[in-house]
């Protein structure tokens, strides 16, 4: 062999190294992070693949309010409170509807009487997160008990 054909050789030899190391380097990196990802879900999920489904508790049915809309309309709202079971495990005290109502009142009043028509699963949704944030997310649902517009 001549100079130049060791000195390709040598070069080949050498990227072949370069990428052979590049690669062995991306799997080693998606594999941390593969382990690092199941090693968080596991920690944030309480040890199991599926975070559990939070166990129902007491109900708390809020009287019905007449909301003022924009336009001179009206909602007649009624809803129910859907605790988990550790919410009224606590301290053995009933549990007030007075935030959920006022969050209500917050929401929907000034609202036009087309969104609310339209838009009433979109409302409950929001409606429902914030009063989930308000109680500590020891409320698991809420219900419409009454929904009425004019």
């Amino acid at each position: 062999m001549n100079r130049k054909t060791k000195d390709k050789d040598a070069a080949t030899d050498e990227e072949g190294t370069k990428g052979g190391k590049k690669k062995l380097l991306v799997i080693a990196l998606a594999a941390v992070l593969v382990i690092g990802a199941g090693a968080y879900f596991l920690v944030f999920s309480g040890g199991s693949a599926e975070a559990a489904e939070p166990e129902p508790g007491a109900v708390l049915e809020i009287d019905p309010v007449a909301i003022n809309l924009a336009g001179g309309s009206y909602l007649k709202l009624g809803i129910a409170l859907q605790f988990t079971a550790d919410a009224s495990a606590g301290d053995g005290s009933e549990p007030n509807g007075a935030k959920a109502l006022d969050l209500a009142i917050a929401q929907f009043s000034g609202a036009a009487l087309g969104d609310v028509q339209t838009n009433r699963e979109a409302m409950k949704a929001a409606l429902q997160e914030s009063i989930a944030h308000a109680y500590h997310d020891t409320v698991m649902s809420i219900y419409y008990t009454e929904y009425v517009t004019q």
